[in-house]
């Protein structure tokens, strides 16, 4: 069972509760803020995906084992889903509507197509290795010693938030980075799979982000037949962070749209 962290609805409504999935390398808690301004007509309930956070460590890491596991926790809840998945978490959040469906009222992509990518992140991972666990006791060390491998200081904030400093027997990642290694042809690709989704769904892009391209959009409405696709200006592929106000408005308009709308 996947680690969930919950925000209950401020106003409780008869609206579905929203699932979200975050992206790879990424955590629940990359998520909390947006969780707790979209939760005011409905629960909002944030996972760490598998060998990710606070979530169990397997030996795989495909999209059907990352849509079962969303599939899971949607089934102990008892009762259908909006799912909103941002990257790897999109591309779960997809294969779990087109197998699924009945688990889904709502799809939202965030920044992502059902496509294979040729950037594989291992130079991310190279680098996350890269940091000496030694003697290390607090964030700030550890960001000064992650400078010369991850010179951007908002990619290593990001990696950092998966460092956990307290752990038993010394500082260790909440990233299973042997399985995410060994995965990422996987996770880079797409399962060729004969299906659609005939559900309202939502194709949300960062305006400066490359991974959603106008060739794309064939594809997507092969399987997802009624998709809508919107752009967030001065956005990149972390639109959430980038925008946030814009992107929690974008989710809240079309899950609160009517269903002939």
């Amino acid at each position: 069972m996947l680690n969930l962290t919950q925000y209950p609805a401020v106003t409780p409504t008869v609206s579905p509760p929203l699932l979200i999935a975050h992206g790879l390398f990424g955590s629940a808690r990359n998520w909390g803020m947006t969780a707790r301004k979209l939760a005011g007509l409905r629960d909002v309930v944030v996972v760490d995906m598998r060998n990710h956070g606070e979530s169990p460590w397997f030996a795989t890491h495909s999209y059907a084992d990352l849509a079962a596991d969303l599939a899971g926790v949607i089934d102990g809840f008892g009762r259908p889903m909006d799912v909103l998945g941002h990257s790897m978490g999109g591309k779960a959040a997809m294969m779990l509507a087109l197998t699924r469906p009945a688990l889904v009222r709502r799809l939202i992509v965030g920044d992502i197509a059902p496509v294979i990518y040729d950037h594989d992140n291992l130079g991310h991972i190279d680098a996350m290795r890269s940091l000496d666990l030694r003697g290390l006791a607090t964030r700030a060390e550890a960001d000064l010693r992650l400078t010369d491998a991850v010179p951007d200081a908002g990619l290593r904030a990001f990696f950092l938030q998966s460092l956990d400093l307290k752990a038993d027997g010394g500082p260790r990642w909440r990233l299973n980075l042997d399985v995410l290694q060994a995965a990422m042809p996987q996770i880079i690709g797409w399962p060729g799979i004969a299906a659609a989704f005939a559900g309202l769904s939502l194709f949300l892009t960062g305006a400066q982000s490359t991974y959603v391209r106008p060739e794309h959009r064939d594809t997507i409405l092969q399987l997802f037949p009624k998709a809508r696709f919107a752009r967030l200006p001065n956005a990149g592929h972390w639109l959430h962070a980038d925008q946030p106000r814009a992107f929690e408005a974008a989710v809240e308009v079309f899950l609160n749209m009517p269903d002939h709308g």
